[in-house]
């Protein structure tokens, strides 16, 4: 199952982004751009600069998220935003997979006859990882003994060596973690692309749930976050789902 956190921010991200246009705007000087910006003043100036959709100034903050439960699907498909993000993605080079976790897609899983075919395929990739280990330990010691290596050692990097090439079976629908850091810039244009329903189900899904979380700690600076069709035409043309009016009441 999908997990989403947001485990951290940029301390009062709405106050910074406003203080940094604040200086775009103003004759004020750096010691001088804090000052006023009360909860009131703070909320006026950034509901006027997200009006204008000026979206420099809200560079300066970033959010940190935690993610579980999802397909290496998605994540070739996150780490494909790459201005203003980072990534720390749990590694199956370094991580022996003794049984690994795997995402059945939701029309695959409400099909019996395709469920039962994608699950018995999930093994077969669980057993080959497993015997091509084995195989692969094997020679990777008795290389690493003739070539002078303690016991311990040989042990250490006989198993590296060997989940390296076996991993090479898993299928995209493994499951993995990952840590992502975002401006919120970069989240403005993730939002806008990933929460479009002709985007790919699961990274809707999450960009969904990350929009809900950004918008409960800083709800002034994402009110026009979300796909391309909220605050304009649908940008996807011919292309488009058709429903722009069910997806602007949603995130709304």
């Amino acid at each position: 199952m999908m997990k989403v956190e947001l485990i951290r921010y940029t301390p009062e991200p709405e106050k910074l982004v406003a203080a940094a246009a604040k200086l775009c705007y103003s004759q004020i000087g750096i010691d001088g751009i804090l000052d006023g910006l009360d909860t009131e003043k703070t909320e006026k100036f950034l509901n006027m600069l997200m009006d204008l959709g000026h979206e420099s100034p809200i560079e300066h903050v970033s959010f940190t998220f935690a993610v579980e439960g999802i397909s290496r699907v998605l994540s070739h498909q996150l780490v494909r935003h790459r201005i203003g993000c980072s990534y720390s993605q749990q590694s199956q080079r370094y991580v022996k997979l003794e049984q690994f976790e795997y995402i059945v897609p939701p029309q695959i899983d409400a099909i019996d006859e395709a469920r039962e075919i994608f699950i018995n395929s999930m093994k077969k990739d669980q057993e080959a990882y497993d015997k091509l280990v084995e195989i692969l330990y094997a020679e990777n010691y008795k290389r690493y003994i003739e070539e002078g290596k303690s016991e311990k050692q040989a042990v250490q990097m006989a198993e590296k060596a060997s989940i390296e090439d076996a991993r090479y079976v898993f299928p995209n629908a493994c499951e993995t973690k990952i840590v992502f850091t975002m401006s919120a810039r970069a989240l403005f244009n993730f939002f806008r692309l990933r929460c479009c329903g002709r985007a790919q189900w699961e990274i809707r899904d999450m960009a969904a749930e990350m929009l809900r979380k950004v918008r409960e700690v800083a709800p002034i600076l994402f009110k026009h976050a979300g796909p391309g069709c909220i605050s304009g035409p649908c940008p996807e043309g011919a292309m488009s789902c058709g429903k722009t009016a069910e997806v602007r009441e949603r995130f709304r």
